[in-house]
């Protein structure tokens, strides 16, 4: 049922859309960082894919190398067996080290942060304007699951992070339908909206 607000008191009116305009905001504020995270957690993913597998293919070639008698002949016997040492080597320190559980956690917070983005835009963009109680308590509900992910703390290395501001500044993750609008905004077609 739709509110008579035509007699609604004013303060009430602006208390309301003060609510409002401070959950988009925030919203605004949340789903950018999860872009510029969840960005950097993609970047430094791929990095972390590409070290397990040199991981994984190492002890292999080594191994393969120290076994080949005739590369024997034409390099020296300390080189070999130091080709040995590692190809048994490289495995235990990877166990140790648990590269496995880290590739499946960073994937796991950057898939997260992803959701949380689109999450936080559809609050910021859409939820809002409807029942304010009801945007609120969304709001909660995405910061919980954010607190949820960040407690992982799972800390992105600065030069992965930079990579990612570069990216997303650069519009590699502008939308065309985004481009459009702010294009058809300027234009007078549709009423400016206010983004980052």
């Amino acid at each position: 049922m739709a509110e008579d607000i035509r007699n609604e008191d004013p303060d009430t009116r602006e208390v309301t859309s003060r609510r409002i305009a401070e959950i988009r905001v925030e919203a605004l504020r949340q789903e950018e960082n999860c872009l510029y995270t969840s960005t950097a957690m993609y970047g430094w993913l791929a990095t972390v894919k590409f070290q397990h597998g040199v991981v994984v293919l190492a002890p292999v070639i080594l191994t393969a190398l120290a076994a080949f008698s005739y590369v024997r002949d034409l390099i020296p016997a300390w080189v070999v067996a130091l080709a040995g040492l590692l190809s048994t080597l490289i495995p235990s320190l990877a166990k140790a080290l648990d590269f496995e559980t880290h590739v499946k956690e960073l994937k796991d917070a950057a898939g997260e942060y992803k959701s949380l983005q689109d999450r936080f835009r559809q609050l910021a963009n859409i939820l809002v304007y409807g029942d304010v109680t009801a945007a609120e308590a969304r709001m909660s509900e995405l910061m919980d699951r954010l607190d949820a992910v960040r407690s992982k703390s799972i800390v992105v290395p600065q030069k992965h992070f930079e990579a990612a501001q570069a990216k997303i500044k650069g519009g590699t993750y502008d939308f065309s339908v985004d481009m459009n609008l702010r294009d058809a905004a300027e234009d007078g077609l549709v009423p400016m909206v206010a983004r980052r």
